[in-house]
């Protein structure tokens, strides 16, 4: 990402732009998905997202890296996917899908999930890289399924896998804390 934060900072850039500008794109990528734009909402998800990941390097090539800038990205990273999966509802909802508004709540529960067991994971001091399905990944799923377009098939790969790996996160921990205990 370093190259790309190069390249902002000469624009004069800043870290918080850069997220404000992925939040928007968030924004409007959950606005034509609800609408049933799907591919238009795909391209712009793909497009802007990645900003997401750019602010961080920016923040740190400029020497402005902070523990509370590290929280707001996190804070604006959770709001920006909820967005999508508000989008998905909507879509769903509009076209009389039940079924798929379960699965878009089950895929946004095991989102959270996911992010939640890691930071709570963190804070006791466990380590916590495990999982099949991060935000990248679930990202890898999203774009691709706006853009075919696949939609249910994407939720309920989401559905599946970010409780999965969320459960996978609750084991992790509870086989390092058995580890503790046992010294």
């Amino acid at each position: 990402m370093d190259p790309i934060a190069l390249f902002f900072d000469g624009l004069g850039v800043t870290p918080n732009m850069l997220s404000v500008a992925g939040f928007g794109g968030h924004i409007l990528g959950a606005i034509l998905l609800g609408l049933g734009y799907l591919r238009a909402a795909g391209l712009v998800v793909l497009l802007l997202a990645p900003l997401d990941a750019v602010d961080g390097s920016l923040a740190r090539l400029r020497g402005e890296p902070s523990k509370f800038g590290a929280f707001v990205d996190s804070v604006i990273d959770r709001y920006s996917e909820m967005l999508l999966f508000a989008g998905f509802l909507v879509y769903f909802l509009r076209r009389f899908d039940q079924d798929m508004v379960l699965w878009v709540f089950a895929a946004a529960a095991g989102s959270v999930l996911v992010s939640y067991t890691r930071a709570r994971g963190e804070s006791l001091g466990f380590e916590m890289r495990r999982g099949v399905l991060t935000r990248f990944e679930r990202y890898l799923i999203i774009i691709p399924s706006l853009i075919l377009p696949l939609p249910k098939f994407g939720i309920i790969l989401i559905a599946i896998f970010a409780n999965f790996t969320a459960i996978q996160r609750f084991i992790h921990v509870r086989r390092q804390a058995q580890e503790r205990d046992n010294f």
